[in-house]
């Protein structure tokens, strides 16, 4: 059983160095968008043209809100990408720890049974003798 619970600790230590191990991340998703200006006069508004777009979008939660961001280049949206992958594997890695904890907490023995594993043991009394 020791031998178990020490090799789920190393899991979990494994899992920790692995999370240590992730480059900058973030939360939230990338959508693009198209569609329609204001301007009547635009080529978009006239038959069989495509709209604008696409225009790719981060979105994510914030204190609650939902935020938007656009991108001000190819080079920063897939920056973006990269952070939001780096996040679902931050994510995978939270859920493996948290499967191998669940497994630890009930692999560890009692505190009461260590207590009663010492008490077994017999110490020698630490009391002095009464001086006569």
């Amino acid at each position: 059983m020791a031998d178990a619970l020490a090799e789920l600790e190393q899991q979990r230590n494994t899992i920790f160095q692995e999370m240590l191990q992730l480059p900058d991340f973030r939360s939230g998703s990338i959508t693009a968008t198209s569609g329609r200006c204001g301007k009547p006069s635009c080529r978009c508004h006239q038959p069989h043209q495509p709209g604008h777009g696409p225009n790719f979008r981060l979105t994510r939660k914030v204190q609650g809100k939902t935020v938007t961001e656009s991108f001000a280049s190819p080079a920063a949206l897939q920056k973006a990408q990269r952070e939001i992958e780096a996040y679902h594997r931050f994510r995978e890695l939270a859920q493996e720890l948290l499967e191998i904890n669940e497994k630890i907490c009930q692999a560890r023995p009692l505190q009461s049974e260590l207590d009663l594993a010492k008490k077994k043991r017999r110490k020698s009394s630490s009391r002095k003798s009464p001086a006569k």
